[in-house]
């Protein structure tokens, strides 16, 4: 099943067990079943440590990762992909290996009382599922009360259909829907710990001021991190998870020096890069309002409030939505954002992409090789994607190309998508396609709502910036897709992060300067 590379690496890793780890096996006849057992097989091979059973779970194929003290982490599908490194860290993890978690989070963990049933539904190609996976097995990891099971949703397609699954990752606790979509370690435990944001939120009002806060962890904050720590400031870096919009992009190779890399390994290494400086790093926190009182102050979605000397606002952007009658009703229920994600669970049924730009054509292309069809719809008369992007998609038989068409209304049948009405912008004609999903790839929307007012905005909603960064506001600056940066990139957020960065500190210098002139 391993090759010999892949073997090597593992017999390394495993070297690091401690205890004895058991894998239970249930397996048919099919050939999923042979390969998953096979999988078990090779890994027995490489440590004197883990042996395998076989016994009748309760899904066919599926793996258990246990240990004399109960574990509870199984694979229902082949842990591949994506998720071979979810099936690794089970492995050291059930074995003794250290979680790599803050002893804080490690003991609220263990003394979580509840039995906690956890599955998530993923797809291999989903680039989110991974740590959504990894967050729940370290739960089941440290505590017996909770179990985790990822489930490939392309395998038991039966039980997707049940449960009215059309997004991953999508979790279930106990039965019901717990989540659908990128969750954090963090998020999890508030959601089932409810006394988590309260202690949380009061521990982070006791923070001391920060000479550079920056609210937002995508290219922009992490460069802007950097470049103040480094400066020798006082650097605190709030925000809702590491990455952004990064986390859910698949393919990067305009990226300089680097010929080709995936969004969440840019991620990673963004955030690696951050936690070696003297950054001090809240995540899972949303910023609600800034407001001035000597020192600036961000008041955060928990109650808690921090300050700064100045602050750099870099919350990126997120997904545009069609607004149309039926978008929100059929959301994770057909209606998606991620392409490389969701797409799987469409094998062979008909779908649509809402735009036509460099997304919605590159979405276009992956999603015909698993789709039967994909429509695409273009509100402009012509397509703004790359001619290379467009030329391919015309090759392809399954992909058809309407331009001029506005989408006005998404149909269901109450539980999912069954279709989409739209508008023939050069003749005034409506049209119905019949389908099963839909990707809307139609640009970003400037998460800056909880400015308004305070800092001039665009139109657009994009906070207005000076070349260095400084915003209308003096020591608030702004950087990345968050402000009217001409061009989204993320190289190109990854600069003005750096530019924001350096402003705040010769505005702190010059600031610092006029208070001990004016003391005199």
């Amino acid at each position: 099943m391993l090759n010999a590379d892949l073997k090597q690496q593992l017999k390394t890793y495993l070297q690091n067990l401690r205890q004895d780890v058991r894998l239970v096996v249930s397996a048919d006849d099919s050939k999923k079943s042979q390969e998953l057992l096979d999988l078990a097989n090779d890994i027995s091979s490489l440590s004197p440590l883990v042996s395998v059973t076989q016994a009748r779970l309760e899904r066919t194929p599926e793996m258990q990762v246990t240990n004399a003290q109960g574990t509870d982490i199984r694979f229902a599908g082949l842990p591949m992909g994506h998720e071979f490194t979810s099936l690794v860290l089970a492995l050291l993890h059930t074995g003794g290996h250290p979680l790599k978690l803050d002893l804080a989070v490690i003991e609220q963990i263990k003394a979580l009382p509840q039995t906690l049933k956890f599955e998530t539904f993923i797809s291999l190609s989903c680039q989110n599922c991974p740590d959504v996976v990894q967050a729940l097995n370290m739960m089941a990891a440290l505590n017996p009360n909770v179990s985790s099971t990822m489930i490939d949703g392309a395998l038991f397609q039966d039980e997707v259909e049940l449960r009215q699954i059309m997004a991953v990752p999508s979790v279930f606790l106990n039965g019901e829907l717990f989540s659908q979509g990128r969750i954090s370690l963090k998020e999890i435990l508030a959601k089932v710990d409810t006394q988590a944001a309260a202690r949380e939120a009061d521990a982070l009002s006791e923070k001391a001021p920060y000479e550079v806060l920056i609210v937002g962890a995508g290219p922009a904050g992490a460069s802007a991190a950097i470049y103040s720590a480094r400066k020798g400031l006082r650097t605190g870096l709030v925000a809702d998870r590491f990455g952004g919009q990064v986390t859910e992009t698949v393919g990067i190779e305009n990226f300089i020096s680097v010929k080709a890399t995936e969004g969440p390994k840019l991620v990673a290494s963004l955030e690696a890069h951050v936690r070696d400086y003297d950054v001090d790093v809240m995540e899972n926190q949303k910023a609600l309002k800034l407001t001035k009182d000597g020192l600036y102050q961000v008041e955060l979605a928990n109650g808690a409030v921090l300050s700064g000397k100045t602050v750099l606002i870099a919350t990126g952007a997120r997904w545009r939505e069609m607004n149309v009658p039926g978008e929100k009703e059929y959301r994770g229920r057909g209606v998606a954002y991620c392409p490389h994600c969701d797409g799987p669970l469409f094998k062979g049924k008909r779908v649509a992409v809402i735009g036509g730009g460099n997304s919605g054509i590159e979405a276009a292309i992956d999603l015909a090789n698993i789709v039967e069809h994909v429509t695409v719809l273009e509100f402009d008369s012509k397509l703004r994607a790359d001619e290379v992007l467009v030329r391919k998609a015309r090759s392809m038989g399954n992909i058809h190309i309407i331009t001029q068409a506005q989408t006005t209304e998404v149909v269901g049948d109450g539980n999912k998508v069954t279709g989409l009405v739209y508008t023939d912008r050069a003749t005034g004609d409506v049209h119905s396609v019949e389908l099963a999903g839909i990707f809307v790839q139609i640009g970003l929307v400037p998460n800056s709502e909880w400015l308004k007012g305070t800092l001039e905005l665009t139109p657009r909603g994009e906070i207005m910036v000076d070349e260095r960064g400084q915003t209308s506001l003096p020591g608030v600056f702004a950087a990345g897709d968050v402000t009217n940066s001409a061009y989204k990139q993320i190289i190109i957020a990854m600069g003005s992060g750096a530019t924001a960065s350096l402003g705040a500190f010769d505005y702190l210098i010059r600031h610092s300067e006029a208070d001990t002139s004016a003391a005199a």
